[in-house]
């Protein structure tokens, strides 16, 4: 049995293929402005490294934001269930799911069959996502990838109150001008930033155990952090942008076995 999720964000597409046991294949790119070409881009790639061909797929799931673009899918889910499947198959017994993407964060309760029993999501506001942290990036002149380690070295982090991208870009420019180092103003945004996803994530009831799934979960200070709220164990993938899309390829083989 072969099957495929792919996973089609506002700022990454991604797409995971199955066997009957293990994943076998994956590809992360940036979805980019002409989306049709990302989705097959990726596919392709994934199923080149699974050693197989676009045919011998046996069932195709499709989730996120441009789900429905995927023209070879049979089904497409929300992305909701497909974390919910995704994270609860990478870790058992998982009961609650924290996403930061590139232009949503959500928070998500499963039972222990990973089925979603409650969530809630930011889709209207950048300062609880990814791209808040690439603006402040580049508002510091440092890459995004190194702010997380940098967050880590703060001995003082700055408070950046804003709860609001663009008056918190004028904090961080307001501190920077007085001297504060990038090491604190990093942290204090990280910090910010994560204080805000702990209190949307409050409302599902959090339960052990936490998976931190997103491109944000790259992040060791963005990790450290949310642990400090949480006051428990966060767990993360080795590569957590492919949640969605391995959950979409479960779904997949579910529907397969079904049939």
């Amino acid at each position: 049995m072969w099957t495929a999720g792919v996973d089609v964000g506002a700022a990454t597409t991604k797409t995971a293929i199955l066997n009957d046991k293990d994943m076998v294949g994956y590809c992360i790119k940036p979805t980019g402005a002409i989306v049709e070409k990302t989705i097959k881009l990726v596919t392709d790639i994934a199923l080149e490294e699974a050693g197989i061909r676009m045919g011998q797929l046996d069932y195709v799931v499709s989730t996120g934001w441009g789900r429905s673009a995927v023209s070879f899918a049979h089904k497409s889910v929300t992305e909701i269930a497909c974390h919910g499947a995704g994270a609860s198959w990478s870790y058992p017994d998982v009961r609650t799911i924290i996403d930061i993407g590139g232009q949503d964060s959500k928070a998500i309760s499963v039972d222990e069959n990973g089925r979603v029993i409650d969530f809630t999501m930011n889709d209207k506001c950048a300062a609880g996502t990814g791209r808040f942290l690439e603006v402040i990036s580049g508002i510091l002149e440092t890459h995004v990838t190194k702010i997380g380690e940098l967050a880590l070295k703060s001995q003082n982090p700055c408070q950046i109150s804003s709860t609001c991208t663009v008056f918190a870009e004028t904090e961080v420019v307001s501190n920077r001008a007085r001297g504060r180092s990038v090491e604190d103003l990093v942290a204090g945004v990280i910090k910010s930033m994560i204080k805000r996803v702990v209190q949307m994530t409050m409302r599902v009831k959090v339960k052990d155990k936490v998976v931190f799934a997103g491109g944000v979960a790259k992040n060791v200070g963005a990790k450290k952090f949310l642990e400090d709220e949480l006051k428990t164990e966060v767990m993360v993938l080795p590569e957590p942008q492919i949640m969605g899309a391995l959950g979409a390829a479960l779904l997949a083989r579910k529907e397969v076995a079904q049939k």
